[in-house]
């Protein structure tokens, strides 16, 4: 893993303004990304968790500029690229590229797949006509598909082998960063693994680096070389794989970790789960001071209060929270 950052994330904010009432009449606004600070650096999966709401996808599209920002910066290369017009983004799309959830809702189902992989060499003009057919060949084996699938249409596949179109088409523009947005939350758990290997042997190929979105925290640990938790549009942790997973520092990533059932029963048995109390407030109005505070159980007077401080506790594990001493 290289040790610079290939992006930088200032203060990044996304914020959703929405109409209320049977006739708009009034509005408000959704706090879906607050503050959110960090780099991606070089060669590595970053993954982001979290529960469902709580802004790891709009983080994703915000970096990627298909929200845009309402506040912050997003760095490559020293430009900021957050809230540029789509003439400006066009050549950078080449190397931020993204896998969705659904490979079948953004495959165009009137065009095979060989056209669909082939749309994006031709739209940037990375190869001639000529020699499309064989480059498409050269990607469709990269991610496991014969060439003959380039002839097949999307509702002939699996739900397995369309995701491996949409990485193949993602491969096509030669990104250098992909963000996998629950790219295999939607497959059965066979599946499921044979995607994830494939994501890390395209890694060591192509020297990709990933935001990798998921719920799941057992392959989070497997495919991870830094993870990030986030609560209802904050980051509340953010370490290596082995700092977070090992001596997580904020109450709600123990919670998350207490919730992952152990493989050996008798363990599973004699542990004891931190349940989380209440439910996730409403990005609406979410509370003052750290957001956490209704639901933790180590909430002291300061955190109904103040915003915790992000920050690195010294080795590159950073927290937001009043209870983790500094």
């Amino acid at each position: 893993m290289g040790a610079e950052p290939l992006l930088r994330i200032e203060n990044l904010q996304k914020h959703f303004p929405i109409r209320l009432g049977a006739f708009g009449e009034s509005t408000a606004v959704v706090h879906a990304l607050d503050d959110a600070s960090f780099d991606i650096i070089a060669g590595e999966t970053l993954s982001l968790v979290g529960e469902s709401g709580c802004g790891k996808s709009t983080t994703g599209f915000t970096i990627l500029n298909l929200h845009r920002a309402t506040g912050g910066q997003v760095l490559y290369k020293g430009r900021n690229i957050a809230g540029l017009d789509e003439k400006a983004m066009r050549p950078i799309r080449r190397d931020l590229q993204i896998v969705f959830q659904d490979p079948y809702s953004t495959l165009n189902p009137r065009m095979t797949v060989g056209e669909a992989v082939g749309e994006p060499m031709l739209f940037h003009k990375l190869v001639k006509k000529p020699e499309l057919a064989e480059r498409v060949a050269q990607l469709l084996g990269d991610v496991g598909l014969p060439p003959r699938f380039a002839q097949r249409y999307p509702h002939e596949l699996s739900g397995g082998q369309r995701q491996r179109v949409a990485i193949a088409r993602a491969l096509a523009c030669q990104p250098r960063f992909i963000v996998c947005d629950e790219a295999i939350s939607a497959l059965d758990v066979s599946i499921q693994a044979q995607i994830i290997n494939l994501l890390l042997d395209l890694q060591e190929k192509y020297g990709l680096t990933y935001l990798f979105i998921a719920h799941d925290l057992a392959v989070v640990r497997h495919i991870s070389d830094r993870v990030g938790v986030m609560y209802l549009g904050r980051f509340a942790e953010l370490g290596t794989r082995d700092q977070v997973f090992g001596t997580p520092l904020h109450p709600y990533t123990r919670a998350l970790l207490s919730a992952v059932p152990e493989a050996d029963p008798v363990a599973e048995r004699s542990r004891q789960r931190q349940v989380l109390e209440g439910d996730v407030p409403s990005p609406l109005s979410p509370p003052s001071g750290c957001r956490f505070h209704t639901r933790c159980p180590l909430a002291m007077d300061v955190c109904r209060s103040t915003v915790p401080a992000w920050r690195d506790t010294g080795v590159g594990h950073f927290v937001a929270c009043h209870a983790v001493p500094g």
